[in-house]
């Protein structure tokens, strides 16, 4: 089979749409570019389906490459038959190629390999073969200067057959079927870890189902284990079935040589193939609770970096404190800072409520963002009751530390300290929460769950993904945009996001899309990837929509046909309404591409996301020791994971809603029924001061 069509199996997706696609991501096209504007080669494939077939693409590829560095090395060897080229050839599973490997591959001094070099391997090809009936008398044959007994030939010679046991394929599959029937997770405490051990309790000596235990409590597991507090354990429950599938399979004969096998075949298990495939086990379930974390992670950053934005308005952003004070800072509607000061609304009240009220007044604020960390519930209340008629809005903090103190922010403000920095950053946030987002590390913001546990790389390149998917769905103002925006922009990069930055800068803002290509380096691929996601508010009305130029000539040709312009298209529903667009269809162009020209035309430009909304936590409620069980109170969601979404409800602590209680019906998947900085009700359930856990549920509610 050919890789494509490989891919095609794999994906569930017809073969015509995978080459197409292939074919596209290979000529340098991006996953957002080619679900946008090539519909008509994927056959309408979301970013979803053509992100899998890159991945599985690349699986393949990487596959097809090891495969002939295992012939390569098999064939150097003098080993490569005819049947073992055929079965590689024919080998489409990165396990079964190890497997095929695993008697070939160069190994490490071994206890067979010593019995190899001692000269006892004729040995246990007689014992193998069990048909001599005097093994002892066979094995004085082979005392020698090294091998000092008959039970050190013996022994020499089990090593021999447990490891050639070990390297057969059947045997492993057997191992593994057992595995996969009644594989049980057990973890132990390590002994002088008491006190390590207590954030740890729910996972000590455990012993579950490995089927059973969720991807979340896995991660939990493997933390504790890295850190030395447990020892993890993974195996069948019964492993005496295998081992008689094994001996079935090797021992013919019930006699001395047959015992010898027998014995060889418990050790081989024990100590070569159990530990092998437990660790087997362990990769593919760490591997499979890193994909779960990481669609959790990926999905909560999504709904963030999709969150309702603002838009351009003078912000009064707080970055609340108390013995330090409330870092205030005042932004324009472009989100440039145009002063700074600091209030102390617990220690001087009075100066605190007369610099807000001048603050509010002087610069016309519109909006103002408080922080949600320390003394956020106390600042909020204060500035409401200072300035109730000016809309406030709850930020959230997480990351911001880390940009205030990252060189990108340290370039935006060289001349401001951290302090100030992060309150511009919450500012910036309630603004537009993309634009900001996008210059902190999606690790830092967090909203995943065990995201510090899982595959570090794999963790990058699926929020690189999501970032760079979120920014070309909305679009980018490219007289507006940041270098860090401008750098997950499809096509561009971090070198050419700065030329156009650089560019704008030198010749003041650009007046068309055509004017891009003035960009240096910025070529006619990199052009054709990027322009239909950057909006320039210019001469031509589609510069500002995400109508691609390579599309213009038809929607010029739709406005000359109806003897109007482009402009009077768009502003005139009843002119579109006129158009047959199957005129317009192409050997190149199709219905997918034209009813996206024309929504585009009747919205141009418009952002996807969401309109935001002010919120009020519960009036008294400030502190966890206000919290009583029965409680129904307004809360904000702020993470969610597979087993539950936690909610603020102003008290510096966030709740737990279980998934289990998360609804009247039963939920699957909480992204079901809730998403990042929803607004909910919830019910206090149960307040843990000892241990600062609040449970919480939406049932009845």
């Amino acid at each position: 089979m050919t890789i494509q069509e490989l891919v095609a199996k794999a994906t569930g997706i017809a073969l015509r749409q995978v080459g197409n696609t292939i074919n596209l991501l290979n000529d340098g096209a991006t996953v957002p570019f080619i679900s946008r504007y090539r519909k008509e080669a994927t056959g309408n494939l979301d970013e979803v389906q053509i992100q899998e077939i890159k991945e599985k693409n690349t699986y393949y590829t990487e596959l097809s490459q090891r495969k002939e560095t295992v012939q390569k090395t098999i064939e150097e060897q003098g080993k490569l038959t005819l049947e073992l080229r055929k079965q590689i050839e024919e080998c489409w599973d990165a396990t079964m190629l190890e497997d095929l490997y695993l008697p070939y591959k160069p190994k490490r001094k071994t206890r067979a390999a010593k019995a190899r070099e001692n000269g006892l391997e004729p040995l246990a090809t007689v014992i193998m073969l069990q048909q001599n009936r005097d093994i002892q008398l066979e094995a004085e044959k082979y005392i020698n200067d090294n091998v000092k007994t008959v039970e050190e030939a013996l022994q020499g010679a089990r090593d021999i057959i447990a490891e050639m046991v070990s390297e057969d394929k059947e045997s492993r599959d057997i191992v593994r079927e057992s595995f996969a029937r009644q594989a049980h997770i057990t973890t132990k405490k390590v002994k002088g870890k008491d006190a390590e051990a207590e954030k740890y309790r729910d996972y000590l000596d455990r012993d579950e189902q490995l089927s059973r235990c969720p991807s979340h409590r896995f991660l939990a597991m493997m933390r504790a284990q890295n850190e030395g507090v447990i020892n993890i354990h993974i195996a069948p429950q019964d492993p005496s079935r295998a081992i008689e599938r094994i001996e079935r399979h090797y021992v013919r004969l019930r006699n001395e040589a047959g015992e010898q096998v027998r014995e060889a075949i418990a050790d081989s298990y024990d100590r070569l193939i159990e530990p092998s495939i437990e660790t087997e086990y362990i990769n593919s379930s760490k591997e499979q609770a890193d994909t779960e974390a990481i669609k959790v992670f990926n999905d909560n950053l999504r709904q963030l970096l999709l969150a309702a934005p603002l838009g351009p308005k003078r912000i009064l952003a707080i970055d609340p404190g108390i013995r330090t004070g409330c870092k205030t800072v005042v932004l324009d509607a472009q989100g440039d800072l145009k002063h700074h000061t600091v209030i102390f609304p617990q220690q001087r009240k009075m100066e605190a409520e007369s610099i807000v009220t001048d603050l509010v007044s002087k610069y016309k604020i519109e909006a103002i963002a408080v922080g949600n960390g320390t003394a956020s519930r106390e600042t909020e209340s204060f500035v409401r009751a200072v300035v109730p008629q000016t809309p406030l809005f709850v930020v959230s903090e997480d990351g911001a530390s880390v940009y205030s103190a990252s060189k990108t922010a340290r370039d935006e403000f060289p001349d401001q300290d951290v302090t100030v920095r992060g309150a511009v950053s919450i500012g910036r946030r309630l603004m537009d929460p993309l634009a900001e987002l996008v210059k902190i590390d999606p690790k830092s913001i967090g909203v995943g769950q065990y995201q510090h546990d899982v595959d570090q790389n794999r963790l990058k390149d699926a929020l690189n993904s999501t970032v760079e998917s979120c920014v070309n769905l909305v679009g980018v103002n490219v007289n507006t945009a940041s270098k860090h925006l401008l750098t997950y922009v499809s096509g561009l990069g971090p070198t050419l996001a700065q030329n156009i930055v650089d560019y704008r800068t030198a010749n003041g803002a650009f007046s068309s899309r055509t004017e891009l290509k003035k960009v240096p380096r910025l070529g006619a691929k990199a052009f054709e990837q990027c322009a239909g996601f950057l909006r320039i508010d210019g001469k031509n009305p589609l510069d500002n929509s995400a109508v691609h130029p390579e599309s213009y000539h038809i929607v010029e040709k739709m406005a000359k046909d109806l003897g109007t312009t482009v402009k009077e298209l768009i502003n005139d529903g009843t002119k579109r309404k006129q158009i047959d667009i199957k005129k317009y269809v192409t050997e190149e162009v199709g219905l997918l591409t034209l009813n996206d020209i024309m929504k585009e035309l009747e919205k141009p430009g418009r952002d996807p996301r969401e309109h935001i909304e002010e919120f009020h936590f519960a009036e008294g409620i400030s502190a966890i020791e206000d919290l009583v069980p029965g409680m129904e109170l307004p809360g904000i969601v702020t993470n969610i994971t597979a087993f539950g979404a936690f909610v603020d409800l102003g008290v510096h602590q966030d709740g737990l809603v279980h998934i289990s209680q998360c609804s009247d019906r039963f939920v699957k998947d909480i992204n079901e029924v809730l998403k990042l900085h929803q607004h909910v009700r919830v019910k206090v359930l149960e307040v843990d001061m000892a241990r600062k856990r609040i449970s919480l549920t939406m049932k009845g509610l």
